[in-house]
């Protein structure tokens, strides 16, 4: 019989992840902070008993993390492989020479990283790690630090997904939106909402207006001024890749990532039932590529895809005479031992929101949001953007933030308001920006695995600039509930990022 906890939903269900955050930026040491704040939560869960939590801990935490979680592990070891594949041929080093003859700036480095991770949008896990994997030349070529990679991957995962209508993203809005009354359909209503989605949408201005001015500001500015002077660009260990074949071109890396992305698209719609009921639903879609993707499985998706993709690559490099086939095999186990820091990472994240989901903290914060509703009610986007920021930040999860959020949001809202599509919007935001900046979040994680960056530099160098961003859209939800036009509140809103921007960069100016 499972433990009921006398810290069920109180403000002590946010303890295990707090603590976990704080010594993770205090020690910079990942690992023990995150098996720390399990601990701490599996004790609060089981009322401090001692065989209740050590079962916990293993049974609820660990075991099931890697049950639930073995389809993107598995896509993390392929992607791996695929990257060690891509190096040892040659590839990698090709597009870095010519990316140095083609992309003459720093400006232009980082302007193609985000327009790359524009186009990538079908999912974040894909997205960090394919962006991270064709753009490291490209940024180490140009001594951007890793660290500044590692945000922009990051910064153009989970935004872009969360406002392109076809991403595993959207289809997880929908899902949840489904059976409520809105008025509209769940695709509906994630499309209505995307003119408001201040997060993501300010998060683009924001990196365009941080390349163009040269900003860099708080820690970030460290990491950038020695990639630039001393050529420390902050790699993790073994991270750089070697030159590899040198007979090596510019398509050996591009085509296996075509190849990766139209499979694991292929993949996806497959799961989803685009060509009829099969082992993994029951459900048809045929010939409905919305209907498929939104009814799909990432988890099996990506990694059916990503297998082709291995087999693939491997026979076209062995084709091209750039490897043997023993040298290719040798790739795999590479591959895997490169992604092994994210998957344990990801493992103790995991077990971590789940001692967080058995404290009730999403119950605590229906009550919470409920008892706002009734007083606050043309502030309510911007007090729902602060809940969702800090339920995402807590449990590291945008998902499951949205998730508990959006049914509270369409029972505040009368349905079919546009006042009900500025909460949503605000509750998808809220989600993407604490999920942007929370250590424990799976996209940062494979985010500072996409950029072989180490990860709590990559939290803790991001996060003035997400915080910028959230503090920019939390003013344009006042103004967009009470203007509720996105003709009107989205220029608002583009105007105080810019604005914003220049005041920061007069700042650094006079401070320097």
């Amino acid at each position: 019989m499972e433990p009921v906890s006398q810290f069920y939903n109180t403000f002590w269900a946010f303890l295990p992840p707090v603590i976990a955050i704080v010594l993770a930026l205090i020690t910079k040491e990942a690992y023990s902070s995150l098996f720390i704040g399990i601990l701490v939560g599996a004790l609060l869960y089981c009322n401090f008993s001692l065989i209740d939590t050590l079962d916990s801990i293993i049974g609820d935490g660990f075991v099931t993390a890697i049950a639930d979680n073995a389809g993107i592990f598995l896509f993390l070891v392929v992607l791996g492989a695929i990257v060690a594949l891509v190096n040892a041929a040659g590839g990698s080093a090709a597009f870095g020479r010519w990316a140095e003859k083609n992309i003459k700036t720093r400006v232009g480095a980082m302007l193609s990283t985000f327009i790359l991770g524009i186009l990538i949008f079908i999912d974040d896990y894909f997205n960090c790690l394919t962006v991270g994997s064709v753009m490291r030349p490209v940024t180490d070529g140009h001594k951007i630090s890793r660290a500044k990679l590692a945000y922009l991957i990051d910064a153009t995962a989970a935004p872009v997904c969360m406002i392109a209508p076809v991403s595993s993203w959207a289809a997880a809005v929908s899902g949840v939106a489904a059976d409520l009354d809105t008025g509209v359909s769940g695709i509906q209503l994630f499309v209505q909402a995307i003119p408001f989605n201040f997060y993501s949408l300010l998060t683009f201005v924001f990196i365009i207006g941080m390349a163009v001015l040269g900003l860099d500001y708080g820690p970030m500015k460290q990491h950038e001024l020695r990639a630039r002077t001393a050529g420390d660009l902050g790699a993790l260990e073994g991270g750089s890749s070697d030159e590899g074949n040198p007979k090596g071109k510019v398509m050996d890396l591009i085509l296996p990532v075509v190849i990766l992305i139209i499979l694991c698209v292929i993949g996806m719609i497959y799961v989803g039932g685009f060509w009829g009921a099969n082992r993994w639903t029951t459900d048809s879609y045929a010939g409905d590529f919305i209907g498929a993707f939104g009814n799909t499985d990432a988890f099996v998706g990506l990694p059916w895809g990503a297998i082709v993709a291995l087999v693939l690559t491997i026979a076209y490099m062995v084709a091209r005479r750039l490897m043997t086939f023993k040298d290719a095999m040798a790739c795999v186990p590479k591959g895997f031992i490169a992604m092994v820091p994210p998957i344990t990472i990801l493992t103790l994240a995991v077990s971590l929101k789940t001692m967080t989901g058995f404290l009730g903290a999403d119950v605590f914060v229906e009550g919470v949001m409920k008892g706002a509703s009734q007083s606050l009610y043309s502030l309510l986007p911007a007090v729902i953007f602060v809940v969702a920021c800090f339920l995402a930040f807590a449990s590291g999860t945008s998902w499951g933030t949205f998730g508990i959020l959006i049914p509270i949001v369409t029972a505040i809202f009368p349905a079919g308001s546009t006042l009900l599509t500025v909460g949503i919007s605000a509750c998808l935001a809220g989600a993407v920006c604490g999920d942007h900046c929370s250590p424990i979040s799976d996209t940062t994680i494979m985010a500072s695995a996409g950029a072989q960056c180490d990860h709590v530099t990559h939290v803790s160098t991001q996060l003035p600039y997400a915080i910028t961003v959230a503090a920019v859209s939390f003013v344009s939800y006042i103004v967009a509930g009470f203007l509720p036009n996105a003709f009107l509140s989205l220029p608002i809103a583009v105007a105080l990022m810019v604005g914003t921007l220049f005041l920061i960069k007069a700042r650094v100016s006079k401070a320097a």
